[in-house]
């Protein structure tokens, strides 16, 4: 259950460069490895800016939708759109879990109390980690599943990342990417443009979810430092993409990864 510094406004009072640098940081670090990087924009809301857990995830999951609608139009140009609208079932198969996920996770994460909040959150940090040196170090194949076991695994499959991004606040495309590769033989370029349009939707129940409760009122408390560092991780997330490629994954990955298992335990240990 939330308490109230859950509930209340907290306005932040970081200056608005610093708010912007932060937010082009983690751009540059999600442009890098071709994600949002909302998983490393989460604990520095609430490290740095000093936000509860659940007013942390609210305003990740409203710079991480901001993102999300930038990118969705850059990312269908590059792949194109028959290519994507072949593969539309597999849309709607991960959504028909999805959407059930999103509003279930958001619900969860509104009747949390703030000391489990933070450790769930803590826990799925380390599903990150080893979500994104799994897709990012290992050549992932197809499982050839059947249809008849296909669809129910892309439902519960769905319904998961629905949860987990719910309560992080994230898109889920490093959950969404490697799931759609795995279970639907799909390219990991064609897999990158239906995680967005499986993520745009999804994101939309869960933000819908959250408007309901009165903890949203943080967004509006912060609606500059929202926009400033949505901006800013606009920004980086560009930066970062022309960097692509330029480090070694042999090296950058486990670094994230790290990142995000140093975040983890300080979660795990927040009071």
């Amino acid at each position: 259950m939330a308490t109230d510094e859950d509930l209340a406004p907290v306005r932040s009072r970081h200056s608005m460069p610093v708010v912007f640098g932060a937010g082009a940081a983690i751009g540059v670090l999600g442009g890098m490895i071709g994600l949002g990087g909302a998983e490393f924009r989460l604990p520095l809301l609430i490290g740095l800016f000093a936000f509860a857990a659940l007013s942390a995830v609210i305003l990740n999951k409203a710079m991480s939708l901001v993102v999300v609608l930038v990118a969705l139009p850059a990312r269908l140009a590059a792949v194109p759109a028959a290519e994507v609208a072949a593969r539309w079932p597999v849309a709607v198969n991960l959504l028909a879990g999805s959407l059930l996920g999103a509003w279930a996770g958001a619900s969860w994460a509104v009747r949390m109390r703030s000391s489990t909040l933070y450790k769930v959150l803590a826990a799925l940090m380390v599903l990150m980690a080893a979500a994104l040196l799994v897709t990012h170090t290992t050549t992932l194949g197809a499982l050839a599943l059947p249809l008849w076991a296909q669809v129910p695994c892309g439902v519960v499959a769905g319904f998961g990342i629905g949860v987990v991004a719910a309560i992080m606040g994230v898109a889920g495309g490093e959950l969404l990417i490697p799931t759609i590769v795995l279970l639907f033989a799909v390219d990991i370029k064609t897999a990158g443009s239906l995680s967005l349009l499986v993520s745009l939707p999804t994101m939309l129940v869960a933000f819908a979810r959250y408007s309901r409760d009165g903890s949203f009122a943080v967004l509006g408390a912060n609606l500059r430092f929202t926009t400033v560092m949505a901006v800013g991780s606009i920004t980086g997330a560009v930066l970062g993409g022309l960097l692509l490629g330029v480090f070694s994954d042999l090296v950058l990955i486990p670094v994230l990864a790290a990142i995000l298992l140093v975040s983890a335990v300080k979660l795990a240990r927040h009071d």
